[in-house]
């Protein structure tokens, strides 16, 4: 699979492997993980709040018995997030003072059991954010190496530019797909392209398989010749079409179905043309481009 970064250009994404999903016990995530790395996929994406505050540590205890050898698997996961689910909070919230977020840096370190972390986000920007704390943080676990790089999640171009004036950021994880094409349009991978940062993309088929709107219909009709011309199904199309994006974008998989996984590592090897990626777009926004 070509690598643009250390990084796998396809990541695989951890949180319906515990309690919010398919609840796999710990020889299914073993199992889970070699594939994964067999296919090519050898990031793993996760966040403190998955399975309520559980999934990290599920992963962790498999990883410690599956033979790995830690330097051949990325780990990446997010903080800042306070759900009421699995903690004693009134109220879901955001919290990024300093010490809760090496804090948490350090239980999920525990949890994974790994002594360092290859990408540290920051999960949903906070109305309270306050830069230079948070860069005191994320500087102190840079330098004690507990941490490879420092990120965010779901942050618009402008609170990254905030942030930055603290710390460098070095990639955004947003939501993006054919069926939700917003970071092509307000800036979000424009300041990636422009900044040399890693942009993820969580959700990475959209809506198409689980709405039957006129956008999945629009979708589905102008898949059905792209199909046989690049010998691929729906999930690898939707996934090369994202792959094609000049800001070399890592689509997030869920999946645990292990063919699935086989399929999306194929899919980095589609090479749509361009007219059929705009034939794409048109289908999912709905118009012609102007």
């Amino acid at each position: 699979m070509e690598q643009t970064t250390n990084f796998s250009r396809i990541i695989s994404g951890a949180m319906t492997w515990g309690s919010w999903g398919k609840k796999l016990f710990k020889k299914e995530m073993i199992e889970l993980m070699h594939h994964s790395i067999e296919c090519g996929l050898t990031t793993f994406d996760h966040a403190d709040i998955y399975g309520s505050y559980s999934t990290e540590a599920d992963f962790g205890e498999a990883f410690g018995d599956s033979g790995i050898k830690r330097e051949n698997i990325q780990l990446i996961t997010k903080c800042g997030i306070q759900l009421t689910r699995g903690r004693d909070n009134r109220i879901n919230h955001y919290q990024y003072d300093k010490d809760y977020i090496i804090w948490s840096a350090e239980e999920s370190l525990r949890k994974l059991k790994t002594d360092y972390l290859d990408f540290f986000l920051m999960h949903r920007p906070s109305p309270l954010m306050e830069p230079v704390e948070m860069a005191e943080a994320g500087q102190q676990l840079l330098q004690s190496g507990k941490i490879k790089q420092f990120g965010v999640s779901n942050f618009t171009p402008s609170q990254v530019a905030m942030l930055e004036t603290a710390i460098p950021v070095k990639g955004n994880q947003v939501e993006f797909s054919l069926t939700h094409r917003d970071p092509m349009y307000d800036g979000t991978f424009d300041d990636c392209i422009a900044n040399k940062r890693m942009p993820m993309a969580w959700s990475p088929l959209g809506s198409f398989f689980r709405e039957t709107d006129e956008q999945a219909a629009r979708i589905k009709e102008a898949m059905g010749p792209l199909l046989d011309k690049y010998d691929a199904d729906e999930n690898q199309l939707l996934l090369a079409w994202i792959l094609k994006h000049p800001a070399k974008v890592h689509p997030i998989i869920g999946t645990t179905n292990k063919k699935r996984m086989e399929l999306a590592a194929e899919a980095s090897k589609i090479a749509l043309e361009l007219q059929d990626w705009f034939t794409l777009l048109v289908a999912g926004q709905g118009h012609d481009v102007p």
